[in-house]
């Protein structure tokens, strides 16, 4: 039977926007209610703090795709700096997260279709969302680069137009009536923090859900055509762009229209603009909060698939989920993750009031523990390739290692403030399951693979 293998089909501008686009979703088109309403005009500072530590930690996985630019990501660099274990670990957990992150993203698509059509159950635009993707997914990485390219610089575009645009309202007050809206919603209902710093913490939840996304950079190593000039880049321009795209963006909401008004029937950006009476802007900003979900949905699947084909290289994995199409495209991988996913399609159609907010709960927890591992196993890989190799890195993490604890420390933080949270209480329970479930597979494979091995040592003696 032919092989084939993952190519290198991602080009520099395809790399760039992808590092951008995945950061943008349904977290800051949605997922941002919930985060105003907890922080109040303080969402403005709750994501600058959030950019900082995220960037953190695409900064040490940056280090490593630099050094070692595989498919596999930060699964395969636990696996060779830190052991068995945590690559099993960091590889499986990061599936199920983007396998949670896919659900929520195609939990919330009929919430936003029904802004034109109201009547339209929810769980049939999910559909088509889900049934588009995989046959994106399944064609070739040039096809998903070009259209997670497009897709992402329509999101990009369309948040810099909406903060223009909400700026001139602000100060002008052209589009509505010409009355200059001013600064006073920033601190005209309870303060700048209405629900003090302990709002704040709070928020930071869902802060990290909207960051989610951002480490793809490193899964995308594996098929970048020049990983260490074009990774570099990407990553030194996430933090600039996230904190313009996300804070700015922040800053017109919460500045347009009084905080504590924001509701959760849609997405705030299209809510504040018809609230405005500006309904031909909130429809085109409902086309761009469908595509960003298009877009982050099409990013998730496409790193499901390669994580998949990383275990199975690992033998962490079952082995058919190597199968790679003459295209390049790791066709089990993308299927397998599509199994699953779908289910959230029922679900949407059992459960649709507050699915999102449980599913978003659970990949917040999962993202979480990707995201401490990666700071764990850029220690370790310091530590394993020895002072020399790291002298002549060309790309280093920030402040090592003090950058890495400190962050260590801000993410144990948001798992404390989740068990304050009663709809964010589920991921708390699930997540020592899920774990265990990780732990038990592990062993499992351990004990397959030993028993293979005696058998194989047996029948060579004989």
């Amino acid at each position: 039977m032919e092989e084939h293998n993952l190519k290198r089909g991602l080009k520099d501008r395809h790399i760039q926007m992808i590092a951008l686009g995945c950061a943008i979703g349904t977290g800051l088109f949605y997922g941002s209610a919930s985060t105003i309403q907890l922080a109040g005009p303080a969402v403005i500072f709750s994501y600058i703090i959030g950019g900082i530590f995220i960037y953190l930690v695409v900064r040490a996985l940056g280090e490593m795709s630099v050094y070692n630019p595989v498919a596999g990501s930060f699964s395969t660099y636990a696996y060779d700096y830190w052991g068995e274990f945590p690559g099993f670990l960091s590889g499986w957990n990061y599936w199920f997260n983007y396998i949670a992150i896919s659900m929520a993203e195609i939990s919330v698509v009929g919430i936003y279709v029904n802004f034109w059509l109201p009547d339209l159950p929810v769980w049939i635009p999910g559909l088509i969302l889900f049934l588009l993707v995989n046959a994106i997914n399944l064609s070739n990485v040039k096809a998903f680069g070009e259209i997670e390219f497009w897709g992402a610089l329509v999101k990009v575009m369309a948040i810099i137009a909406m903060i223009v645009f909400g700026m001139v309202i602000i100060f002008t007050g052209i589009g509505v009536g010409g009355q200059p809206i001013g600064l006073g919603n920033l601190f005209n209902y309870g303060g700048f923090f209405p629900n003090g710093i302990y709002g704040v913490i709070l928020s930071f939840v869902v802060v990290t859900f909207a960051f989610g996304g951002t480490e793809l950079i490193g899964i995308t190593a594996g098929e970048a055509e020049n990983p260490s000039k074009t990774i570099p880049k990407a990553i030194n321009l996430i933090i600039g762009r996230i904190l313009i795209f996300y804070v700015g963006s922040m800053f017109v909401l919460v500045t347009l229209y009084p905080w504590n008004q924001v509701g959760m029937a849609g997405s705030p950006f299209v809510e504040i603009f018809m609230k405005l009476g500006i309904a031909s802007a909130a429809s085109v900003l409902n086309v761009i909060v469908l595509t960003a979900v298009f877009s982050t949905y099409n990013s998730c699947l496409y790193s499901n698939a390669r994580m998949l084909y990383a275990l199975a290289l690992q033998g962490n994995a079952p082995s058919f989920l190597k199968k790679v199409s003459k295209q390049g495209v790791p066709y089990a991988g993308v299927l397998c993750s599509s199994l699953i996913v779908g289910i959230v399609v029922i679900m949407n159609m059992l459960i649709p009031q507050k699915l999102f907010i449980y599913i978003m709960s659970v990949a917040t927890i999962a993202a979480l523990i990707n995201w401490v591992m990666i700071l764990i196993t850029q220690i370790k890989f310091r530590k394993k390739i020895g002072t020399e190799k790291v002298a002549a890195l060309g790309y280093k993490m920030l402040f090592y290692p003090y950058a890495n604890y400190i962050a260590i420390a801000y993410f144990l933080m948001i798992a404390v403030a989740m068990c304050t949270m009663p709809d964010y209480r589920i991921a708390i329970m699930i997540a020592p399951i899920w774990l265990l479930m990780i732990f038990i597979g592990y062993h499992i494979k351990k004990k397959n693979s030993t028993l293979i091995e005696n058998a194989v040592a047996n029948d060579n003696k004989n």
